[in-house]
């Protein structure tokens, strides 16, 4: 790489920090918050100097007039008004457009970044430096006076995004750090070698003994006798040594690759900025060549998502941009006659909401056309003509493919092919899409997904002998109550007061108290009295509840995977975390906690587990049945055993089916029954189920096999080879676990 080369490219990552900088203070502005007008001039006055340095006139000229009107505007001789904010968006678009633009070829300013910035500053323009440093934005009417399409990006450059560089050296400096540990084995290996030796040393001197040496009270005999016990003393020094620098060695190991997975984990996942950080760019480009105006708020693109979901979802995001254009624009004067500003406001933000990545898009438009769409319907057959639809089923309709209202077919609608992609990636990622109205006009669209890795500030709570996370943002604050004051009794729940700031004014407001353990599990049989452990102010969406838990643990920032796949309620299990490397723990949603806090007839449903085992008589009165629980992933069988042992029964636990054969045959314990997954590694639980019908001790013993795979030929394969019962995991249901594994024993 040349000079310029790596000036260009140290330019491409500087000017994407000034541009984002003063957007965010321009943001600020148009919401009336406080803006540092001096930093926003640094940054353009920076952009100046940096383009001059990398050669780019026409970068420099725009920078220089932004530097200028920003000048103005600290010094109140201009104010930024619609039209100003306007034009300073269009510089900066234009600017991210034609830097884009280089590595394409030789772009091209349109002259319409220098025009409308010109006209903020007139009449005093003439009072600029040099407009066109170099000759190079001398606007001819040979120019281009149309917007430059955005290029469609290389094939061969689509799976890539931005990874930052400060993630790549972490990840280099803990591989350094891995290797350095590693090559402490060295060290150790020779001492083996030497121990080896020693003892080499010690047999062959023992040997000489032993070959017919002098009698026991010669003098000979004592020498030998006083250098076996020096050889036993030096090797038993060696093998302490040896003992302590294999403990330091395995510690700094275990640090090292525990360093080496973190940053990797953060290596995977990268700002949703990285996928969408162009798409208000791109909207107001739009917005341009139909004519219109847009603002764009943009939200959560700091957020850290995996980039392989981000890649996929780069391209359904930018449709639902576009249908937001095309489907909720309007004239100024339509705009105008509804109360409306002049521009189209669009709010695009991403954020994570437990295990859930939600992205949504809401317009101020002319929302959606209920009429046009049952109309379209009823012409494609979808809807039958006598057939009465709700809005919601109404609205489901646009995202079948070439499903259009749309009065012709332009640039942004009209094919009905954008909301069926949407559809289509949503679907393949296991999530959800929903069209809605938004009150008093507009509307909003909302892609709702699994999270496949997350790493979320986390609060770790005990409560009921067990520990919980909740997302700690969730947690506004300890509470401090004073139970014979602060708390009381309605409708037979205690209530507390508490006193919270709502708009800049202090208030008190009278909220439920509820145990943690209750709401999880309200059969626990805990001591859930009141009067002890620490209350949290747990907040979400609007709504508070006082959370009252056994203690407060940490609040730290952890990996969050998915929920289990089977026994998880989603209304209140949103996730997992593993702490350590063996124990797993539930993140819980603050929304259902509060949910169930306020309405106590929803706990019932919480779990239900002793309950039922109560009330059908499910838990066993002597003997306590011995259950087998063979499944590869630690989450699962942590769940199944906590089922299971909740219902009464004595659980034991297997990695693998070849980890459950052997232990069956090495007779520990008495079996009773077998639960096992099909899907595993060494031995499959088909595998499993075979070996044990072809012994004679196992002939008969009960096996369940619970698996994801719900295919009917699977099914049929279980049962052939002589299962007992065969539970699928997408149709789970702990009571029908119970049930069965009931009527087995």
């Amino acid at each position: 790489m040349d000079i310029r080369q790596q000036l260009l490219a140290a330019f491409e990552a500087e000017h994407r920090e000034h541009l984002d900088a003063i957007r965010s203070g321009l943001a600020a502005a148009a919401e009336n918050r406080q803006v540092d007008w001096n930093d926003i001039f640094r940054r353009a006055h920076s952009l100046k100097g940096a383009s001059r340095a990398v050669d780019l006139p026409p970068v420099e000229a725009v920078a220089h007039r932004l530097e200028t009107l920003f000048e103005r505007i600290k010094g109140g001789d201009r104010s930024l008004d619609r039209d100003v904010l306007a034009a300073i968006h269009l510089a900066l678009d234009r600017v991210e457009a034609f830097v884009a633009g280089m590595k394409d070829g030789a772009p091209v300013m349109p002259p319409d970044a220098l025009a409308v910035l010109d006209r903020c500053l007139s009449p005093a323009s003439q009072d600029l430096a040099p407009a066109v440093p170099h000759g190079g934005m001398a606007p001819s009417s040979t120019e281009r006076t149309d917007t430059t399409p955005e290029p469609s990006p290389d094939p061969a450059r689509q799976s890539m995004l931005r990874v930052p560089s400060a993630a790549v050296e972490a990840l280099t400096a803990a591989t350094h750090g891995l290797a350095n540990a590693l090559s402490g084995q060295g060290a150790i290996g020779e001492g083996l070698a030497g121990l080896a030796a020693n003892a080499t040393s010690l047999r062959k001197l023992v040997e000489a003994m032993r070959s017919g040496g002098p009698a026991p009270d010669s003098e000979r005999c004592r020498a030998d006798l006083g250098e076996l016990d020096s050889a036993l003393s030096a090797i038993m020094r060696d093998a302490l040594d040896l003992g302590r620098r294999h403990r330091s060695a395995a510690a700094a190991i275990d640090t090292a690759s525990a360093r080496v997975r973190e940053e990797a984990e953060r290596l995977a996942l990268v700002p949703a900025e990285t996928a969408f950080g162009g798409f208000a760019r791109s909207l107001r480009e739009m917005a341009r060549e139909e004519g219109g105006e847009v603002e764009v708020t943009v939200r959560g693109l700091d957020l850290p998502v995996d980039r392989g979901m981000l890649q996929a979802l780069r391209d359904p995001v930018l449709h639902i941009l576009r249908n937001a254009i095309g489907h909720g624009a309007e004239s100024a004067q339509e705009r105008r006659e509804a109360g409306k500003p002049d521009a189209l406001s669009i709010l695009f933000e991403v954020e994570a909401r437990g295990s859930r990545l939600v992205i949504g898009v809401h317009d101020d438009g002319r929302g959606p056309d209920l009429p046009a769409i049952e109309s379209r319907a009823r012409e494609r057959g979808l809807l039958g003509q006598s057939e009465i639809a709700d809005p919601e089923r109404l609205l489901a309709f646009v995202f079948e493919p070439g499903f259009s209202t749309a009065q012709g077919v332009d640039t942004l609608s009209g094919r009905g092919i954008g909301l069926a992609v949407v559809a289509d990636a949503v679907r393949r990622l296991r999530g959800s899409v929903r069209l809605s109205g938004r009150a008093p006009y507009g509307a909003s669209l909302v892609v709702n997904l699994p999270l496949s890795a997350a790493r979320r500030p986390l609060l770790l709570v005990e409560d009921g002998g067990a520990t919980y996370a909740l997302p700690s943002a969730a947690a506004e604050r300890l509470i401090r109550l004073d139970w014979t004051n602060d708390v009381d009794t309605v409708a037979g729940r205690p209530v507390g007061r508490i006193q919270v700031q709502e708009g800049g004014k202090e208030s008190v407001l009278t909220l439920p108290i509820a145990r943690l353990g209750d709401l999880v599990s309200p059969a626990s049989q805990e001591d859930n009295s009141h009067g002890s452990g620490q209350v949290i102010l747990l907040r979400c969406s609007g709504r508070r509840c006082l959370l009252q838990v056994n203690a407060l643990q940490d609040v730290r920032t952890l990996l969050v995977l998915p929920p289990p796949a089977i026994g998880a309620d989603p209304g209140l299990i949103v996730g997992t975390i593993v702490l350590g490397s063996e124990t797993p723990v539930l993140v819980l949603n603050p929304e259902g906690l509060i949910e169930r806090a306020e309405n106590p007839g929803l706990r019932q449903r919480a779990s239900g587990m002793k309950a039922y085992v109560a009330d059908h008589g499910t838990m066993p009165e002597r003997r306590r049945s011995t259950i087998l629980v063979v499944d590869d992933s630690i989450t699962t069988r942590t769940l199944e055993k906590s089922i299971l042992e909740a219902a009464g029964y004595r659980v034991v636990v297997c990695v693998d089916g070849q980890d459950a054969l052997d232990r069956l045959r090495a007779e520990i314990e008495p079996v009773d029954l077998v639960l096992a997954d099909v899907e595993m590694p060494r031995l499959d639980g088909f595998g499993l189920l075979k070996a044990l019908r072809a012994e004679a001790e196992f002939a008969t013993l009960p096996v369940i096999l619970m698996t994801s795979r719900g295919a009917s030929e699977d099914v049929a394969r279980g049962l052939e080879l002589g299962a007992d019962a065969y539970l699928t995991k997408q149709k789970f249901d702990q009571r029908e676990l119970l049930e069965t594994v009931g009527q087995l024993l």
